[in-house]
């Protein structure tokens, strides 16, 4: 008896860590596997997950307090510091898009990208396609922006696009260019690349789970689970490709496209410091704000302090 009293006060106990994603976002995949397992349980957290339709609304519900965690990105944060909100991040993910060409294209490097046509997801914003214009100005003298003809639109729509024909160059978020890969498309150049010709020493991180401070400092129980259960889930579906076979019917596509996701998930799992990542995050923040200015990066021209979460 004194056993299951124990137990049904622990559980009375966990605490409830609202997390507010995309209805169909990769973040699904990380979540589904802590419920599966009851990592979540195991670190003393009950993990509610809320889907939402769009980035927009996420945000409003992390704002109004509706969830207490959404997935957002560095740049973001920051923006939202220099304003005076408590909004900090810690890395969830590196995996980031890439411009893709057709398998017989004969595009070989951002120069030969003068006077085609590239699809760019995201919008002129976009921070993939700012750091990809920054390269292609220093090694190739190219000012993409304005030599090349861009359509912007919506990642599946771009991705049916440039598989008609329609477009000469694609670049897109991560998961889609996984799909493009495993029908033969090849990577011309990523934002990873990009940051690395720009300064960058490691991967940079590109999403992270985003939440206030002052939640984090009421309820370190619930931010310390959760953070541990993130970590457990990702080792999990490092090493097990059974993991991969009980999450496809989450995940768009044929089995090659699941495969192909699967090993770019992989690669995208942050392996460096918080240290590093800040360090990186904050060089290529400077060369962010001298291309996109105010209307990028807000009244900061460096990232704001705090917008990598520093574990008490």
């Amino acid at each position: 008896m004194a056993f299951f009293a124990q137990t049904a006060g622990q559980a009375a106990a966990a605490e409830v860590v609202r997390v507010g994603v995309l209805k169909f976002g990769t973040v699904s995949w990380e979540l589904d596997t802590i419920k599966r397992h009851k990592l979540d349980e195991k670190h003393g957290i009950t993990l509610e997950v809320q889907a939402f339709a769009g980035e927009d609304a996420t945000n409003v519900a992390l704002m109004a307090g509706s969830v207490d965690v959404i997935v957002s990105d560095w740049l973001w944060v920051s923006r939202q510091r220099a304003t005076g909100l408590d909004l900090t991040f810690v890395p969830y993910s590196t995996a980031v898009g890439a411009i893709m060409v057709p398998p017989d294209s004969p595009i070989g490097s951002l120069a030969d990208l003068a006077g085609k046509t590239i699809g760019v997801a995201g919008g002129p914003l976009d921070k993939n396609w700012l750091l990809i214009q920054a390269m292609a100005k220093k090694d190739h003298a190219t000012d993409l922006a304005t030599a090349s003809t861009i359509a912007y639109g919506a990642p599946p729509l771009l991705t049916e696009k440039v598989q008609q024909g329609e477009l000469d160059a694609v670049l897109n978020f991560w998961n889609y260019c996984a799909r493009l890969e495993a029908k033969g498309f090849r990577r011309l150049v990523s934002g990873q690349e990009a940051a690395a010709a720009l300064g960058a020493a490691g991967p940079i991180v590109a999403l992270g789970y985003v939440f206030h401070d002052a939640w984090a400092k009421d309820s370190p129980a619930a931010i310390g689970g959760f953070v541990k259960a993130s970590a457990d889930a990702k080792a999990l579906l490092e090493r097990s490709d059974e993991e991969w076979d009980l999450l496809a019917p989450l995940i768009p596509g044929d089995e090659a496209e699941r495969r192909v996701m699967r090993d770019r998930y992989r690669e995208g799992i942050p392996r460096g410091s918080r240290e590093d990542a800040e360090r990186d995050a904050a060089a290529l923040y400077k060369v962010l704000a001298g291309i996109g200015g105010e209307e990028l990066v807000g009244p900061s021209r460096e990232l704001a302090p705090g917008t990598f979460w520093r574990m008490q």
